[in-house]
């Protein structure tokens, strides 16, 4: 029944199509809310995903938060390295132009060279592995951070008193990932600003995949304890949730912002409709004087509100989806960054949740609209 009535409900809608439009675009707005902040919450799940299937830890130093104020001994490695059960050991150091929470954190990793292509399956989309290897002030840029500062293989950049030549831009399974810098270690060791020399940020534990986690990082932290500098360490998904603290909860109260731009929908959508249908009582009690029954026009009504809700909910799902995909934005705090991540599964439910809101919204103005008696109706004609 709905396709022959299609047209009659396009014209309905067009009929007022101030008010339609801006019913459309007030939907378009609850929604594009609600897949930007849902799009935060798929990063967060995303790095949560990509952890757990790895068997690696982090050595951080005891009692310390921000990466600036860790310095464990480089030659802790090597009694990591002597550990049973230990695959690999990492030594990494960390710069970041920002501790606390942003929109516009840098993150750079110190890594030898030899080992970043051991502990990291990075990708390059431009530039070459040779151009990093010979330089120690070169950089291999994640993706998501060169397209937010354009940058290139051969140029430099720049934050505080850290200065690279970009060697190479590289994209990584883990989305997270493409917002890092990786640099050498010795370079950032002895970078202007600061005299590291002998000390990194944290080690990166490969373990074997059958190894206790939480057992070797009781081991390890046992190991120093009595040493010049006590450890804490932790599963890299583990430390990554600690280091992210407070963020992580505001990320996740967020959601209530997307369930408001939702709510926006369903007030919006629902409120228009039952003017329509006060403005079309008339029209609706006609139909039935010519076959139509109630059933009829309940479903009438209701196919205009989804149709209305639906297409300005799926502009604004567009919108964001293409807004996220071309801003690459993140939120980061303490050297660990969450990317926005504007996926196929995140349009899917956003356009569902489009559907469902346009559908409940109209089920009241449906019922009156199925209810209203004909003859009242019709003696205002």
């Amino acid at each position: 029944m709905i396709h022959k009535f299609l047209p009659f409900i396009l014209k309905t809608l067009w009929r007022h199509r101030a008010r339609t439009m801006l019913t459309a675009a007030g939907a378009a707005t609850g929604l594009f809310l609600f897949c930007f902040v849902s799009s935060i919450l798929e990063g967060l799940h995303e790095l949560g995903r990509q952890q757990k299937s790895k068997s690696a830890l982090v050595v951080f130093q005891s009692n310390k938060f921000c990466p600036a104020t860790s310095h464990l001994p480089q030659d802790y490695d090597s009694k990591l390295r002597a550990i049973d059960g230990v695959e690999q050991v990492i030594p990494i150091q960390v710069y970041t132009n920002n501790c606390r929470a942003s929109l516009d954190v840098v993150v750079f990793y110190g890594v030898p060279p030899a080992l970043l292509r051991i502990a990291r399956q990075l990708k390059l989309t431009s530039g070459s592995w040779e151009d990093f290897d010979k330089r120690t002030d070169a950089a291999l840029i994640g993706r998501s951070l060169a397209e937010r500062r354009g940058l290139v293989p051969g140029a430099k950049f720049s934050i505080g008193d850290l200065s690279v030549s970009v060697a190479g831009v590289f994209e990584s399974e883990d989305i997270n990932e493409e917002n890092l810098a990786y640099t050498h270690l010795d370079f950032l060791q002895r970078s202007k600003s600061q005299n590291l020399v002998g000390t990194v940020t944290q080690f990166e534990v490969l373990c074997r995949p059958d190894v206790e986690l939480e057992s070797l990082c009781k081991t390890i932290d046992n190991m120093f304890r009595g040493g010049p500098v006590a450890t804490d360490t932790r599963p890299k998904g583990v430390f990554q949730a600690h280091a992210l603290g407070d963020l992580m909860q505001m990320i996740e109260l967020s959601q209530w912002l997307g369930f408001a731009g939702v709510g926006l929908v369903l007030v919006l959508v629902a409120s228009t409709t039952l003017m329509s249908v006060e403005d079309r009582s008339q029209e609706y009690a006609v139909l039935q004087t010519i076959g139509l029954n109630q059933r009829h026009v309940f479903v009438l009504v209701l196919a205009e509100s989804v149709i209305l809700g639906w297409v300005g909910g799926l502009i604004g799902v567009l919108a964001a989806i293409g807004t996220l995909y071309w801003s690459r934005l993140s939120v980061g705090a303490e050297a660990v960054t969450i990317a926005f991540v504007p996926t196929l599964g995140l349009f899917l439910k956003s356009a569902g949740v489009a559907i469902a809101a346009a559908f409940v919204a109209g089920v009241i103005p449906a019922w009156f609209a199925a209810r209203a008696e004909i003859v009242p109706a019709l003696r205002h004609l």
